[in-house]
């Protein structure tokens, strides 16, 4: 009886997705906050703000809003993803620098590619590097910092 009990057992957690086994060991790092940030743009500013990104398998997703000093017509808002893999998150936990990718869709449904590098400050801050292409031709650099909730 003893050894149908372990095989069910052993059964049971081969089932499980790999993710969700391999996030156990990450628990500090499923919610970060990304500091309001800025950068110029020719005759004006693009300021960027999002409430704090939640981590669901491999990926942090959020909200965005970019308000466009003195364009106010471009403001926009929308959701966006960053993709950042369970070894990823270990290597800042070892205070290495990780580089990113993502995307995020305007509530008009425009594209928006997304990279970026982050660089630990400590165990859970650091700065963040991020490039939004906005077209082709347009791309925003912005320079924040981070912090795991």
């Amino acid at each position: 009886m003893l050894s149908r009990c372990s095989l069910l057992t052993v059964c049971a957690l081969a089932l499980l997705p790999a993710g969700k086994a391999a996030q156990a060991d990450l628990p500090h790092y499923r919610t970060v906050a990304i500091a309001p940030t800025r950068t110029s743009i020719y005759i004006g500013s693009v300021k960027m703000t999002m409430p704090p990104f939640t981590r669901e398998q491999s990926t942090y997703s959020s909200t965005y809003q970019a308000k466009v000093f003195p364009y106010f017509f471009y403001n926009e808002h929308g959701t966006i993803a960053i993709d950042v893999t369970d070894d990823q998150l270990r290597q800042l936990a070892r205070g290495e620098a990780v580089e990113f990718q993502g995307r995020g869709v305007s509530s008009q449904g425009e594209p928006r590619h997304i990279e970026g590098k982050a660089t630990p400050a400590g165990a859970t801050t650091g700065k963040i590097k991020v490039r939004v292409f906005v077209s082709k031709k347009i791309q925003l650099i912005f320079n924040t910092t981070y912090r795991f909730e």
